[in-house]
């Protein structure tokens, strides 16, 4: 994924998983062509692509279950078969070994690794540390090409320890080597002091917004950030929800309009 060319991503967040604590009675084969519709949909209102992510299987702790890599590499590799062209991210809660393993596997396009590649964060699981270096090693032993996207300071997790986020930012790029990068604050206007500041030690560096956009603030954001990954606000508000079709399409009517904007000041 390149900077500076406004990418929005749409999170598919399937029905819980088999093995899962709110598991029902529902079949891996739904639960595929669930996330094989959400997948057309939004990828017909306009995205570039989407974040596969098993949310419902909460609560979590850091380390994914044997049966939730098997299901979400069967869920990865429907999508990516039927989608070849389109972006596919992968992110396993809460664990970004998991994660690598499932998009090598399926050829995705990058893993996202959330709360956990650099540092120690308190979460409603308990304390979730650094996975940089199992991450790095599984990388190298497998030869994998996939590009690691780290979440720098989660918003819904309390890091220990916390440093400015521009020193955590090139820690995860120079240190730690991540790809690119999710930054978000719990606000729009703290999510672009966040980015500005990031940009300053790793100004070549693709970030993008990690939640918090909406239709109505998605055009401002990207004018700092270079692409967007959005759940809740298409989901009108609740991210069990399944993707309303027309708020995702004034969400990606706003990207278009600030991709509009960009190339008419990057060509002046």
């Amino acid at each position: 994924m390149k900077k500076s060319n406004c990418i929005a991503l749409s999170m598919v967040q399937p029905d819980p998983l088999p093995g899962s604590y709110r598991h029902t009675d529902r079949k891996i084969e739904e639960i595929i062509d669930q996330s094989l519709r959400e997948t057309e949909m939004v990828l017909k209102n306009g995205f570039d692509g989407i974040v596969l992510q098993n949310m419902n299987d909460m609560p979590i702790k850091q380390f994914a279950s044997p049966e939730a890599i098997a299901y979400m590499t069967k869920i990865g590799d429907a999508i990516k078969r039927n989608y070849p062209d389109q972006i596919l991210g992968i992110l396993v809660n809460w664990d970004g070994v998991a994660g690598l393993s499932v998009a090598d596997a399926i050829g995705a396009d990058f893993v996202r690794v959330e709360h956990l590649f650099t540092g120690v964060e308190v979460t409603s699981a308990g304390l979730l540390q650094a996975q940089c270096v199992e991450i790095n090693e599984l990388r190298k032993r497998i030869k994998s090409e996939v590009p690691i996207y780290a979440d720098v300071y989660e918003v819904h997790g309390v890091p220990l320890g916390r440093k400015p986020i521009e020193d955590a930012a090139w820690e995860s790029v120079h240190e730690a080597f991540a790809d690119g990068l999710f930054i978000a604050g719990k606000s729009p206007a703290e999510s672009i002091e966040l980015v500005k500041k990031a940009k300053t030690k790793v100004k070549n560096t693709p970030i993008f917004l990690g939640g918090g956009a909406t239709g109505d603030n998605v055009y401002d954001l990207l004018q700092y950030y270079d692409g967007v990954c959005v759940a809740t606000w298409i989901k009108n508000g609740d991210m069990k929800n399944p993707i309303y079709p027309e708020r995702a399409k004034i969400f990606m009517d706003e990207v278009r309009r600030a991709k509009e904007s960009k190339k008419k000041i990057e060509s002046n």
